[in-house]
């Protein structure tokens, strides 16, 4: 089941087929039983085509905050290390690989965020910009993950990668995160084989892509949410970026006018254009 929030307001999706439904996406969404309570609603809710889920808005809550977490994958491990070494702070990426504790920040307010289709900027005092892939999480105020969607955490490289106290500038600002295109509402948690896919066209060409399985992922979707609500509460739940196992080389750095494409299997595709 899969939910999108558009700007006629919140539509359902189950087996190829579209509901419009009344409800308010914080009430959906922040519920345990939420799963439950969408299939309650299609009871009584009439049936369209796919032209209902046009003119998406991203799939986060007014009131909730979009979180992330660093270092979850060796290749980002290995990135991280690279962009920082001449700043000295390449070790600091390899200790919080191998440690308890996982990296988790806070990425961006409801604001800052796009939907599917909309644009994503690169910061104007940064010199090497990438978008970053990640499986992002939806969580209820209690800590339970009840859904999944596509994340893009964009991201200044040249700013991290100059010392990592700077990675709030590096990750938050106007544009600096896409959510979409719809949550997949599931009472299942994905297979360790969904893999997740990036391209990036640039003048009608692919300029690079990559992809990578969930199964390389370090650390557990479970255990990152535990570590970031260890002595933070969310009264309207929240959403987190799992970390990215993708990372462009050192020789790319997206342009204006770049489309990024981030697939997950059983999830969709988010489509962004850099600003």
């Amino acid at each position: 089941m899969k939910i999108y929030t558009t700007t006629n307001g919140i539509v359902i999706e189950k087996e190829g087929l579209y509901y419009p439904v009344e409800a308010t996406w914080d009430e959906l969404i922040n519920e345990d039983n939420a799963f439950q309570i969408a299939n309650r609603m299609l009871e009584n809710a009439k049936a369209g085509d796919r032209a209902l889920v046009k003119d998406l808005l991203p799939v986060i809550g007014s009131k909730q905050e979009l979180w992330a977490c660093g270092v979850t994958y060796l290749r980002s491990k290995i990135g991280r290390q690279e962009e920082s070494k001449d700043a000295g702070g390449g070790d600091f990426y390899a200790r919080v690989y191998e440690a308890e504790r996982p990296e988790c920040f806070f990425k961006s307010t409801p604001h800052r965020v796009v939907g599917d289709k909309g644009w994503v900027r690169i910061r104007k005092d940064s010199t090497w910009d990438v978008p970053e892939p990640e499986l992002t999480l939806v969580v209820t105020k209690s800590g339970k993950i009840i859904g999944y969607t596509i994340g893009n955490d964009m991201s200044s490289r040249s700013i991290e990668g100059e010392n990592p106290l700077y990675l709030p500038q590096a990750k938050t600002y106007d544009g600096c995160a896409a959510l979409g295109p719809c949550i997949l509402l599931t009472e299942e948690p994905l297979g360790s084989d969904t893999r997740i896919t990036l391209t990036i066209h640039r003048n009608s060409e692919t300029a690079f892509t990559d992809n990578i399985a969930l199964s390389q992922m370090k650390r557990t979707p479970e255990e990152l949410t535990s570590f970031i609500f260890r002595e933070c509460s969310f009264p309207f739940g929240c959403m987190i970026m799992t970390g990215t196992g993708i990372v462009p080389g050192n020789d790319f750095t997206l342009q204006s006018g770049d489309e990024i494409e981030i697939t997950i299997d059983n999830i969709g595709k988010l489509v962004n254009v850099v600003a």
